[in-house]
């Protein structure tokens, strides 16, 4: 195992700030994720795992050692009659994942392309685009236990997922805790693609596409193509411009909430869930308060999308953060709304 010291940062994370991590190991194999476990006793000011990151603000130096996750390596695992069963390992680059799936003919990704990241966040986080999340293709995923070196297998109900939430989210609340949050090391990860293939069509975006091209019934790689067309359009290039994809959670209400949302502001954007709640675009929200553009030091609200903070150039994590928490304050004075920011502050 070789862990390097002084290692900067700027080009593992997507907001492009600049930091350094004191000490950082590259995870190539499981063999070295048992090595950097074992070596963990002799690191005392702890760790932390990186996989794309896609989902972090660095607010300076980062002390605790860093696990660089750069485990590759796709298959098909088994097939049925009903289901192709693929296995990824957690460092590839999730959309080249998807895109390499429908190259072989096994649709079922298609609604998520181009989310930035690697393959072993996308569990913890459960991803989705379009009406699709992660735990509706989820099989199972291997990981290490940081803290006991042992590996262990979780399934979909193991994993506890939620809307961007996972067990690997939360830290374990005590001895019969669940949660695998700073505890977990995700090496492999398996996904569930049913033959019997259905389009996922329910959002907007590609409810236009559909009328913009009359195309009734698209295939699968119609669907990839639109979803990276829409997400080009509205998401900048973390390679020209510094960002973490949506910065916030698209919040939750109950329909009286909403309806009262409604009774002032009836433009605003909310989709009906299947549990009789109603979740709100939280870039609206953030877009009726007058943000889209505006900026904290370096850090601003992207112009094309209110969702998404971008850094144009040398911006801190602090004023990231700095500015994340203006937009909180002014969505909950203006909404009585509390935004979530999805990205993990280091």
């Amino acid at each position: 195992m070789n862990v390097t010291q002084n290692v900067p940062l700027q080009s593992f994370n997507s907001f492009g700030i600049v930091a350094k991590a004191h000490s950082l190991v590259h995870i190539r194999s499981e063999e070295d994720a048992l090595a950097a476990q074992q070596d963990l006793v002799n690191c005392p000011e702890g760790y932390c795992v990186l996989g794309g990151g896609s989902n972090i603000v660095l607010t300076g130096d980062v002390k605790p050692r860093v696990l660089k996750i750069e485990i590759e390596g796709k298959r098909l695992v088994r097939e049925n009659e009903k289901a192709w069963i693929l296995e990824a390992g957690a460092g590839e680059n999730w959309h080249d994942f998807v895109t390499w799936t429908l190259s072989q003919g096994w649709p079922g990704l298609e609604n998520m392309a181009l989310i930035p990241g690697s393959v072993g966040a996308t569990p913890v986080q459960n991803i989705g685009a379009y009406g699709v999340e992660l735990q509706d293709r989820f099989d199972s995923l291997d990981a290490l236990d940081l803290v006991t070196g042992q590996v262990f297998t979780l399934n979909a109900a193991q994993c506890a997922f939620g809307y961007r939430d996972s067990v690997f989210k939360h830290a374990s609340s005590g001895p019969n805790g669940i949660g695998l949050g700073g505890r977990a090391l995700i090496l492999r990860v398996r996904f569930h693609l049913p033959k019997a293939w259905r389009p996922v069509l329910g959002y907007l975006d590609l409810e236009r596409k559909m009328t913009e091209t009359g195309i009734a019934n698209p295939s699968a790689q119609q669907i990839y193509d639109w979803v990276c067309e829409i997400r080009r359009h509205k998401l900048p290039d973390p390679k020209v411009l510094g960002n973490a994809g949506s910065f916030f959670k698209n919040p939750t209400v109950t329909p009286e909430q909403c309806a009262d949302i409604i009774a002032r502001d009836p433009k605003v954007v909310h989709y009906p869930m299947p549990d009789g709640s109603i979740k709100l675009a939280a870039g609206w929200l953030i877009d009726a308060c007058g943000w889209k553009g505006k900026s904290v030091g370096n850090a601003a609200v992207y112009e094309k999308q209110a969702l998404v903070l971008v850094n144009r150039g040398g911006a801190t994590g602090g004023e990231v953060v700095t500015l994340a928490k203006a937009i909180q304050t002014s969505v909950y004075e203006r909404f009585g709304i509390r935004l979530e920011p999805e990205p993990v502050v280091i």
